[in-house]
């Protein structure tokens, strides 16, 4: 099968019928049946499938000498967001197969190994850690932190590893695994208009957005909604709700600066009560990492007055950061020149292969999104788009191995 009639197979796996689109958690029953599916794929194109110590699947086509040393890998992930697009990491999973069966089929004498890796919980949909798996496998994610995160049913992601066959123990950097890689590169869909502004199927990446995810809670008095005047309240939804304007605002005064609130939670979430507490989640995002930090600061001085005028109280706190990455200048320039029509792109959307690029020489590729949306739905990629996505994986990957 090709990497569009892979995406046909998996269409229905995970579909999320109450949001649209599909939600694919780590580890979740759809995630677990496309892990099977992945290994069944690659296992019937002759590649060799392992699990790493973090839960990241690798499957191999190993060079004629067998040695998985200074290795090529591709690849991306399984996992969504909630109500997520269909091509948002299968598209590069399932392009790295293809690409790595065809490879195989020309016989190519290939000097070193090629691989494609499905990294677990890049979306940190479910334990609120964007790129857990590649950040844990290079060594950025404390793996105690790691093992001590838990789901909104407070199951640790130590439980969670430990049923899907993982030893919570050996969590952490994996160094042998590093040092054996010489190049990662990354096909993704755009997350963007990007591509259809320059008219172009395939765009090779130039850098990520600094970005990173805070934590907002506040607590004001639960109470009954009916009996409390409103004069008499300390209400966090109230707070909330002036916040998510104020994040807004003050991200609006920053050109190119993204802030967003994506989720929020109070407590106990009663249609008749008046919340003890509200939790929300940030995302904020910029080039520049000053500006960033600049950004997130304002806010927080904004929520804690804010809180205060309503008689509640705030704390801010940081769950994850990633700087801003630019990716590998000789391995862009490389790919430049063996496909001299992809032009270069930007993105702000995060990845594994900008964790990955701190450690070894990392690239992307970004596949055409004729609508630009993403985290949603109406997420796509054409038929043929993805076709010449697959045929600039394998003359980047083909290049590469030699």
């Amino acid at each position: 099968m090709t990497a569009v009639q892979m995406l046909a197979a998996i269409s229905e796996i995970g579909r999320d019928q109450q949001r649209g689109g599909y939600s694919r958690p780590v580890f979740s029953e759809a995630e677990l049946e496309l892990r099977a599916w992945f290994t069944r794929e690659a296992a019937s194109r002759g590649l060799d499938v392992e699990v790493d110590r973090n839960g990241a699947l690798w499957a191999w086509l190993d060079a004629p000498h067998g040695k998985r040393q200074d290795v090529v890998i591709t690849g991306s992930h399984l996992d969504s967001v909630p109500g997520g697009g269909a091509y948002d990491g299968p598209l590069g999973v399932v392009s790295g197969v293809d690409a790595l069966a065809r490879i195989k089929e020309r016989g190519h004498p290939q000097r070193r190994a090629l691989a494609v890796v499905v990294f677990p919980e890049e979306e940190g949909s479910r334990y609120n850690q964007a790129c857990l798996g590649s950040r844990l496998m290079v060594g950025e994610l404390d793996p105690q932190k790691a093992r001590a995160l838990t789901d909104a049913e407070g199951v640790t992601f130590a439980e969670l590893a430990a049923r899907h066959g993982l030893d919570p123990e050996h969590l952490g950097a994996d160094p042998e695994r590093m040092q054996s890689i010489a190049a990662f590169v990354e096909l993704h869909v755009e997350q963007g208009k990007g591509l259809v502004h320059m008219n172009a199927p395939v765009a090779v990446a130039t850098s990520i957005l600094g970005h990173g995810r805070w934590h907002l809670r506040l607590e004001g008095e639960g109470n009954h909604a009916g009996t409390t005047p409103m004069d008499d309240r300390r209400d966090p939804m109230v707070a909330a709700a002036q916040i998510i304007l104020a994040v807004r605002e003050e991200a609006a005064k920053i050109p190119d600066a993204r802030a967003t609130i994506g989720n929020l939670i109070p407590v106990p979430g009663g249609t008749n009560v008046i919340a003890s507490a509200v939790d929300l989640w940030m995302d904020v995002r910029h080039l520049d990492d000053a500006v960033v930090r600049r950004l997130v600061r304002a806010i927080e001085a904004r929520t804690q007055a804010i809180a205060a005028g309503e008689g509640c109280s705030a704390v801010m706190s940081e769950n994850s950061y990633s700087p801003t990455v630019t990716f590998d200048r000789q391995l862009q320039q490389r790919m430049q020149e063996l496909l001299p029509g992809a032009p270069l792109l930007p993105t702000g959307a995060g990845h594994d292969a900008g964790v990955l690029s701190a450690y070894v020489p990392s690239a992307m590729l970004f596949v055409r999104n004729p609508g630009g949306v993403s985290h949603a739905p109406a997420e796509h990629a054409g038929d043929a788009d993805i076709e010449e996505g697959v045929l600039a994986l394998v003359t980047v990957l083909e290049d590469l191995s030699r």
